[in-house]
């Protein structure tokens, strides 16, 4: 196998690189580069919430990130959490040439036919207010454009994030989530990805069975809006696949990393 071949790991909503602590060592074992980003106001990045005015802004260290790799390096290979599923599309659509697939891991999907916001917002409104429990949702930005913004609460995190997961890493996660932008038609814009970019990087959508948040019918009927090359599931799963099965999760990127890149 080459040893150069690269993962780029993308976190979701409130989150940030730490989520990955599980996996990166053991796709790295695998004999993988591999390097988990922290979007705008994420983990341990210093820009505040306000700052955030575009999708591009949210996901400003991912491109540059890979405006830093050089033209005769290996292509990588995405694998977005989440809303960081948005992220990925983006970034694939600006960087397509650097992209060899994205695997996208319970992760909001966009197409190419709709504005890139289309499949979260349509998210957001089937969630009625009383699923987001402890959740802040605010507003912020400008009266004319106003962009809304999520701090995930501890009993949400409990009840709908991490039902599955070790108890420990629910506990970090209540320390470490930070408020993020929700991706609305504010801050994506309406320009659609186009198919020669996003469209042309070949997509993998690992499903997670017992998601609390993204239930297996939206999940699924991502897959049908815009179908990727292969489907998988991890059953047993919570929100949070990585932190509650990281061997099953780390198992199928690799498999997918042989078959597509």
């Amino acid at each position: 196998m080459d040893k150069q071949k690269r993962f780029v790991l993308i976190h979701g909503l409130c989150h940030g690189a730490w989520t990955w602590y599980k996996v990166k060592p053991e796709l790295e074992a695998a004999g993988y580069c591999v390097t988990a980003v922290d979007l705008a106001s994420s983990g341990i990045n210093m820009t505040r919430l306000e700052e955030i005015q575009t999708l591009e802004d949210y996901c400003k260290p991912l491109l540059e990130f890979l405006n830093s790799l050089g033209s005769d390096e290996e292509k990588v290979i995405f694998v977005a959490h989440g809303m960081g599923g948005m992220c990925a599309a983006l970034a694939s659509d600006i960087f397509h040439c650097k992209i060899a697939a994205i695997v996208f891991l319970t992760g909001f999907m966009p197409d190419t036919r709709n504005p890139p916001a289309y499949v979260y917002e349509k998210f957001l409104r089937s969630t009625p207010r009383e699923e987001w429990l402890d959740t802040v949702l605010g507003k912020y930005g400008k009266p004319d454009c106003p962009l809304d913004f999520a701090l995930m609460g501890p009993k949400f995190l409990a009840e709908k994030v991490y039902q599955l997961s070790p108890r420990k890493d629910l506990e970090l996660a209540k320390m470490l989530v930070r408020a993020n932008p929700l991706v609305t038609n504010n801050l994506a814009g309406t320009r659609s990805f186009s198919e020669e970019g996003y469209g042309s990087i070949t997509r993998v959508y690992i499903m997670s069975g017992e998601s609390n948040i993204v239930f297996e019918g939206y999940q699924r009927w991502m897959i049908r809006n815009f179908p990727p090359k292969e489907v998988m599931e991890i059953k047993d799963a919570d929100q949070m696949p990585m932190i509650s099965r990281p061997h099953e999760v780390c198992a199928l990127i690799l498999e997918i990393a042989c078959k597509y890149a």
